[in-house]
């Protein structure tokens, strides 16, 4: 009993110490899952022995006291908190189904109980008290009998009602007094925009949405809260009086709020026994991810209101209504060790190796910490203990640090008793170095990612380069693996990507040999005096089938910084040829479709880098030859206007309107260079930015404009005549694929429609056309539904097509 009393005393202290953290101070240093675990066993151990159950236990009570700064609001009819239900398989829902039908005696043959199903959000609840229909106050739930007076703060939300809506026909249908019980929360794209502009500020940035929104609406000056992007959801009701028309079910009474101007939540069903809450709580699991907001599971109300009184409560809680989590998408582990792994373009990524934990539904080892502003923001370091978050197929990350976990070591002062306790581990700086070749790691002017400047010399670049130039969507070589290509290139074969096409049979064979030796594992073939050479003739003939690929494909498979697959296709539809690809500067680049600034830059870098110019040109030389070359886009001659093209050099204060004044008298941009300052304010620029112009002229940069004649003229005279293009019957059109289509692959039906002339995309929106629809299609499915996007099965996609 001594040591059941020690550890109950040691659990209230460390509940008491995280519910202040979270709803006091908005700053909680350990997950939910972490809470609802030492909360469970403090509960267990006061059941079984009540006698060590204290008047400061936190299971008495809900949440935490109120902040100093606000007036205190006593709530006239508690924010209690519910159950919450921790089994998040199947058997939680029929769980709280059964427990609701023994409080009401029902037996098995009597009919199921109907409820109300909804998500349960994460962000702050907020009471709101409405007299006559207009807002009087609002407040926090504090202790769930007194909160804190925020109604200064309430009012800069946007979404919520500063008078409630009367109905259509003029009836005063405006309850004499009205509490509505509801959730400020953040959205993820609101969150990350806000850290975005704090960044952009040199200001600290938020730890997540949750607490970002309990943060503003806690603001002293209400100005700082309209600044946050907040948003709020009605779920229900506390004090009501004068309400004639009040619904007598929980489904009826959101759909009332919704009438007098509230936003609810259009996730919600009512549904019939456990079957349905099941069937619910699968459904959300399916929808949790691509949720534009948090939560932290979906609750269950028994939907008449007569029941939840005939139910009531116990202690604190009401017996009609449950909580029904997920699996834990954050969990407590310790930082082991943190290793650098080099990518394919150079990038020095700090890795997080952490104890096994299980998070998200599978094992977590490995976090990505991203880069050095990353670990600084978050000081992250050796042996500390962090919060781990995985959320669906997203890549696990370290969310925070719990600091007062960090390791400690004592360090002596300069007499016996001057005994001082420091962090164990320094902060941690990302080398100096590549830790694959050695080479100088810089990191660019305004770019967060550091990079080794090893180039082909750094053997984790080139065996990634090679990895991504013989993939399936690139050059396809067939049987080129990763242990064949480790060989290659530790064992110095390749050197380049155009080396691939140097490789002989004995190269092959004298690979496998020192491979061997190197690993101590010749077969017992070899010794014997026999050498197979089968596999090396199949990958002879890998190497060789891909010396045709289409130029979209080559493109891709070069490994061009920003240059994906869609970039690569839109190369190659817009220009046409490798040679014009190559000769393309930035500028022309930039007026094609989707090419942004960056992506402009970098391609037209790679592409007059020398070492990258020699590469293609051995590729050239060694038979590799891109097929599918043609005249260029005949919607190019639109957009290359020697406007746009002025446009696209990004001259400073030259806008696009300016440019079009600018070039009104003159045939080729290179005039430009023999303007005037008076010329150019006769042309209407001011004269500062005339002034710039002309400054620009008399700099290198400005020797582009006579190869950008050049270019022009030679691309509009390659151009056909618009109506000698033939359109496809998807010209324009937006599709996009879910689910598992009869008999076509993905990129199969992705070929035939772009063959065609549509755009695949990866997302619904009101955009699209048509969703092409298979098996096991998911929430796209349900959002072209939900817009009245036309949907397409296999069969309906290939009678259109033909």
């Amino acid at each position: 009993m001594s040591d059941l009393s020690q550890r109950a005393d040691e659990l209230r202290r460390t509940l008491n110490r995280y519910a202040h953290e979270y709803y006091v101070l908005d700053a909680p240093t350990v997950p939910d899952a972490e809470y609802d675990r030492l909360f469970q066993e403090l509960q267990a151990i006061e059941l079984a022995h009540p006698e060590l159950r204290t008047v400061d236990s936190p299971t008495l009570r809900v949440g935490g006291q109120p902040l100093p700064q606000f007036e205190p609001v006593t709530h006239q009819i508690p924010m209690l908190s519910i159950r919450t239900e921790t089994d998040v398989s199947e058997q939680g829902a029929l769980a709280f189904d059964a427990s609701v039908r023994k409080e009401l005696e029902l037996s098995a043959s009597d009919a199921a109980i109907e409820y109300a199903a909804e998500l349960k959000f994460d962000g702050l609840a907020i009471s709101l008290r409405y007299e006559d229909g207009v807002l009087v106050q609002a407040a926090t739930r504090g202790d769930g009998a007194t909160g804190e007076d925020v109604t200064q703060n309430i009012r800069t939300i946007k979404q919520i009602p500063l008078r409630l809506r009367e109905s259509a026909g003029g009836a005063v249908l405006v309850p004499k007094v009205l509490e509505v019980r509801g959730e400020v929360y953040m959205r993820r794209d609101d969150f990350e925009q806000l850290n975005a502009r704090q960044r952009e500020l040199g200001e600290k940035t938020f730890v997540n949405p949750r607490n970002t929104a309990a943060g503003a609406v806690r603001q002293l000056d209400p100005k700082i809260t309209a600044a946050r992007p907040l948003s709020f959801y009605g779920y229900g009701l506390g004090v009501v009086e004068g309400w004639d028309l009040q619904p007598d079910t929980h489904s009826g009474i959101l759909a009332a709020l919704a009438e007098f101007g509230f936003p609810v939540c259009d996730i919600r069903e009512v549904v019939q026994g456990g079957v349905g809450l099941v069937a619910y709580h699968a459904r959300v699991a399916a929808l949790r991810d691509d949720l534009p907001f948090d939560i932290d599971g979906v609750v269950y109300k028994v939907n008449s209101i007569a029941l939840q009184r005939q139910l009531g409560f116990r202690t604190r809680e009401p017996r009609w209504a449950v909580a029904h989590k997920y699996p834990a998408q954050e969990a407590l582990t310790v930082v082991e060790a943190i290793d650098i792994q080099v990518g394919r373009t150079g990038a020095l990524t700090p890795v997080a190796r952490l104890a096994p934990v299980f998070v998200g539904g599978v094992t977590v080892t490995n976090a990505t910490l991203h880069n050095q502003d990353e670990i600084e923001r978050k000081d992250i370091r050796l042996g500390d203990t962090v919060v781990v978050r995985r959320a669906g197929d997203v890549i696990p990350e370290v969310v925070s640090v719990v600091f007062d976990k960090r390791p400690m070591v004592e360090v002596s002062g300069a007499d016996l008793f001057d005994v001082r306790l420091t962090e164990q581990y320094p902060p941690y700086r990302l080398p100096g170095q590549c830790p694959v070749c050695g080479s100088h790691a810089v990191r660019e002017a305004g770019e967060a990612v550091t990079r080794c400047t090893g180039g082909l010399i750094c053997a984790a670049q080139r065996k990634e380069a090679v990895r991504h130039f013989a993939s399936r969507r690139m050059m396809d070589i067939d049987g080129l693996g990763e242990r064949y290509i480790d060989n290659l290139v530790d064992l110095g074969y390749v050197n380049s990507l155009a080396d691939l096409y140097r490789l002989t049979l004995d190269d092959f064979l004298e690979m496998k040999r020192r491979g061997d030796e190197r690993d101590g594992a010749t077969p017992e073939s070899v010794k014997a005096g026999q050498v197979t050479t089968k596999w090396a003739e199949n990958l002879l003939e890998g190497i060789a089938a891909s010396k045709q690929p289409p130029l979209a494909r080559f493109l891709f498979a070069l490994g061009i910084r920003h240059v994906g697959e869609s970039t690569a296709k839109t190369l190659a539809d817009w220009l046409g040829s490798l040679a014009m690809i190559r000769r393309a500067p930035a500028p022309l680049l930039r007026l094609l479709p989707d090419i942004g600034s960056t992506v402009a830059t970098s391609l037209a870098e790679f592409l007059t880098e020398p070492h990258n110019q020699q590469v293609i040109d051995d590729f050239l030389a060694l038979g590799v030859v891109p097929q599918g070359e043609h005249a260029p886009h005949p919607a190019l001659r639109e957009k290359l206007t020697p406007a746009a093209l002025l446009a696209a050099l990004e001259i400073p204060k030259l806008s696009a309107a300016r440019c079009a004044a600018v070039v009104t008298s003159v045939t080729n941009l290179a005039d430009l260079a023999s303007f005037s300052l008076g010329r150019l304010q006769d042309a209407g620029l001011p004269k500062d930015v005339a002034q710039a112009f002309l400054d620009w002229l008399a700099t290198p940069a400005a020797q582009i404009l006579p190869q950008l004649d050049v270019l022009r003229a030679e691309l509009l005279a390659e151009l056909p005549a618009a109506d000698a293009v033939p359109q496809g019957v998807l010209s324009g059109k937006t599709l996009v694929l879910t689910g598992t289509l009869p008999t076509l692959s993905r990129d199969d039906a992705k070929a035939m429609i772009e063959a065609a002339g549509g755009k695949v995309s990866g997302s619904v929106s009101k955009k699209t056309d048509y969703v092409v629809a298979g098996e096991a299609a998911g929430s796209k499915l349900q959002k072209a539904e939900e817009l009245g996007i036309k949907v397409l099965s296999e069969v309906d996609l290939i009678q259109l097509l033909a």
